[in-house]
C-alpha cells in the first residue's frame, strides 16, 4: 500500500455563513476521528488528551464525550474512562441487518428523486474516491466513501432512516480503517459503479439491490478482519 496521507480538510466556511457554535466543532471534529478510524477500537481518550488533540476548553470537549457516548460511538467504562469501542461478532451481526435493510431502501428512494446535477455530484465524489484508492490513500478512501453513501441517502427525503444510518457507520468506521490498514485499500469491494449506472438507468429497485451487494461486501471485510482472515478482491 502507499503511503497514507491525512483526510483532507473541510472547505473554509464562507463569510456568509454563520459561524458554528465551538462545541458543535469540537463534537464534529471527534466525530470524525472516529468515523473515519483516527481512533482505534479499544483505543482510550481522557478529557485532557482531546483538549490538547483538538486544542479545545474542556467543557466542549466533555459536551462532545456526552453527545458521542449517548450516541454509542464512545463507550464510558467508570472511573472517568472512555474507549471506542471493539465491535463483536453479535455487533456485527446486528449492524450488517440493519445496513441491508435501511440503507437499499434508502439507495431506492434516493434513485426516484435522482436528477443530472445530483448524479455529477456523485460522480464526482466516486472519481476522488477512485483516485484515493488508486494511491492507497485509507484518510481519503474513508472520507469519501462515506460521503458518497452520505450523498445518496440525504436524496432520499427519509431523515430518521438516514439519522439512523448515520449513527450506525459510527458503530462500524473504526473496525473499517482496521481493514484498510491491515489489507490496504487495492483489495476493498467497491459495487458504486454499478450504482450510478443504476441511477442513470432511472432502475431503483436495480440501484437498491446493488447497495445491498456494496453493504454485504463492506460487513464481510469487516468479518474477515476480525477472523484474520485474508479479504476478497475489489469489485467494481
Amino acid at each position: 500500500m502507499g503511503s497514507e496521507s491525512p483526510a483532507p480538510a473541510p472547505p473554509a466556511a464562507s463569510s456568509a455563513e454563520p459561524k458554528r457554535p465551538i462545541h458543535q466543532h469540537v463534537y464534529e471534529r471527534l466525530r470524525n476521528m472516529i468515523l473515519f478510524g483516527d481512533l482505534a477500537p479499544g483505543q482510550g481518550v481522557t478529557i485532557q488528551g482531546l483538549t490538547t488533540a483538538l486544542d479545545a476548553g474542556m467543557t466542549p470537549v466533555r459536551e462532545a464525550l456526552r453527545r458521542l457516548i449517548s450516541e454509542g460511538a464512545l463507550t464510558h467504562l467508570g472511573n472517568r474512562r472512555v474507549t471506542v469501542p471493539e465491535l463483536t461478532y453479535a455487533g456485527l451481526e446486528e449492524l450488517k441487518f440493519m445496513r441491508e435493510t435501511l440503507e437499499p431502501e434508502l439507495t431506492r428512494r434516493a434513485a426516484e428523486r435522482m436528477t443530472e446535477a445530483h448524479l455529477a455530484e456523485l460522480n464526482a465524489c466516486d472519481n476522488v474516491l477512485n483516485l484515493a484508492i488508486d494511491r492507497g490513500d485509507v484518510g481519503g478512501y474513508l472520507m469519501h466513501n462515506y460521503r458518497f453513501h452520505a450523498m445518496t441517502y440525504a436524496l432520499a427525503d427519509a431523515s430518521i432512516m438516514a439519522a439512523t444510518v448515520d449513527q450506525l457507520w459510527l458503530r462500524f468506521g473504526p473496525s473499517l480503517r482496521v481493514v484498510c490498514g491491515r489489507y490496504g485499500t487495492s483489495n476493498l469491494p467497491d459495487k458504486h459503479v454499478e450504482i450510478l449506472a443504476a441511477f442513470e438507468a432511472g432502475d431503483a429497485e436495480l440501484a437498491g439491490r446493488v447497495m445491498a451487494e456494496d453493504v454485504a461486501q463492506g460487513m464481510t471485510q469487516i468479518r474477515a478482519a476480525l477472523d484474520g482472515q485474508p479479504v476478497g478482491r475489489r469489485f467494481d
